[in-house]
């Protein structure tokens, strides 16, 4: 009995067998992982990998990675997708609706709280101190995740030379990331119909995603469509709720295309809330991203912060307060329930996709390219933590417009050493001493804010 114990714990992540999960464990874990998901979607897909995966079991390596491919073709947070998927695995649609909502609501609780005071005494700068320490701890989860995805994922030299290309087309050509993604799916599919692989026992495909029927996928997306318009037709109905039906349908069309995340929108929504409802005032999206970035969950909850000011400015007959909450809250109805979307209408259909040899190697290729656009998330992170001022420095003299290709390159006299101090010791702590995520969290967050109360 013993000897089995110790060949179980002993075997990698791709051959132990999947546990079964409580359903008050999977609602504990991603409490958990709602209120520690900062840095990110890298950081955070590194939290959940590293829950599910590395300490509990719940799915092996390649049913992560598998789910992972299918949410990073999807519009919306990935990680909230993800997050999601593997509630749904677990538990069905019970488990998906509890895992997505507790990745998201701490996070936008934290939001709500911080734009009421940002609306009441318009200053963000405080926060800079708060956090401070606590970016510099979440580069190394980043880091991390980066080392430990490519390592259990770029097993061959064409998966690696994926994602070195995305990494490339990402940081260096500033390629679209849909592009890039379905350009790697489209490589494993040739790759795999040209030039096979040697069988391999698929996995088995749960009973669950078995039982699939086209009338009742119908059924089903009509249900959740009209769930997630539900407050659009209140909003039509209600008098003097204009600004917010009209925000309403804004951020469900941005739900429709944020493919790449939180950046690839964020440009464009600031240019409409601004320009042309004038929700915002020019620099305020920045004080709401410095504010995103600073809190658990996706960086899209931003769209909140926007929300939170129409309803804070726009509403008559609401106390602001109230006004802006209902508008953080309509516009996070708006960006993550076509989430819960995605997954409960596709994700059977992608589970018996397992046992296919060229769709399972289209999506290990993402998976590879994931690598890659993680990697670049990471030293994007890593020199904006690390360096007070950075600069994009064009490939092709004088090309410096939207697309042009370049590299990020720091200021070397702008180093903080108080950031790479703090990172250097999270990361000891982290990886060497094996010290928790939440005492170093806490412990970074703290140097971090005395140091900026000392004035320096």
């Amino acid at each position: 009995m013993s000897g089995s114990v110790n060949a179980r714990a002993g075997a990698s992540p791709s051959e132990r067998p999947e546990e079964t999960a409580a359903f008050f464990d999977l609602v504990r874990v991603f409490a958990r992982i709602g209120c520690l998901s900062f840095g990110g979607p890298a950081a955070q897909i590194a939290l959940m990998h590293k829950a599910v995966v590395d300490e509990r079991h719940w799915l092996s390596e390649e049913r992560f990675l598998h789910a992972l491919s299918y949410c990073m073709l999807l519009p919306g947070p990935e990680a909230q997708q993800l997050a999601t998927y593997i509630g749904w695995l677990k538990h069905g649609v019970r488990g998906g609706i509890v895992a997505g909502l507790l990745f998201v609501l701490p996070g936008l609780f934290v939001i709500i709280c911080l734009s009421t005071l940002y609306a009441l005494f318009q200053d963000a700068g405080w926060l800079a101190g708060l956090f401070f320490g606590l970016k510099a701890a979440v580069l190394t989860i980043v880091l991390e995740a980066v080392i430990r995805l490519a390592h259990r994922t770029l097993k061959t030299r064409f998966l690696l030379g994926l994602a070195i290309a995305a990494f490339v087309g990402l940081f260096v050509l500033g390629l679209p990331f849909p592009l890039v993604v379905l350009v790697a799916a489209l490589a494993g599919f040739i790759h795999a119909r040209w030039l096979p692989a040697p069988a391999e026992t698929p996995e088995p495909v749960s009973a669950e995603s078995r039982r699939v029927s086209l009338g009742r996928s119908l059924l089903s997306l009509a249900f959740w469509v009209f769930v997630w318009q539900l407050p659009f037709l209140v909003l039509l109905a209600m008098a003097g709720a204009e600004n917010l039906a009209a925000m309403f349908a804004f951020f469900s069309k941005m739900a429709l295309v944020t493919f790449g995340g939180a950046y690839a929108v964020l440009a464009y929504v600031a240019q409409v809330a601004v320009q042309d409802y004038g929700w915002l005032r020019p620099g305020e999206m920045l004080d709401g991203l410095a504010l995103a970035e600073t809190t658990p969950g996706p960086l899209v909850l931003v769209l909140s912060y926007v929300g939170y000011l129409v309803g804070f400015r726009t509403v008559p007959g609401l106390d602001p307060v109230v006004g802006g909450i209902l508008g953080a809250c309509l516009t996070a109805w708006a960006t993550f329930v076509p989430s819960f979307i995605w997954i409960f209408a596709g994700a059977p259909y992608i589970e018996r996709l397992r046992g296919r040899p060229q769709i399972s190697a289209a999506l290990s290729a993402i998976t590879a390219a994931v690598v890659g656009v993680i990697a670049n998330l990471a030293l994007w992170f890593a020199l904006h933590v690390l360096f007070a001022e950075v600069r994009r420095l064009p490939l092709v003299p004088g090309w410096t417009g939207e697309g042009a290709p370049g590299l990020w390159w720091p200021t070397v006299a702008t180093l903080d050493p108080a950031a790479l101090g703090l990172f250097l010791v999270s990361a000891l702590l982290l990886l060497r001493l094996k010290i928790g995520l939440v005492k170093v969290l806490l412990a970074c967050a703290l140097a971090g804010l005395l140091w900026r109360l000392a004035g320096f």
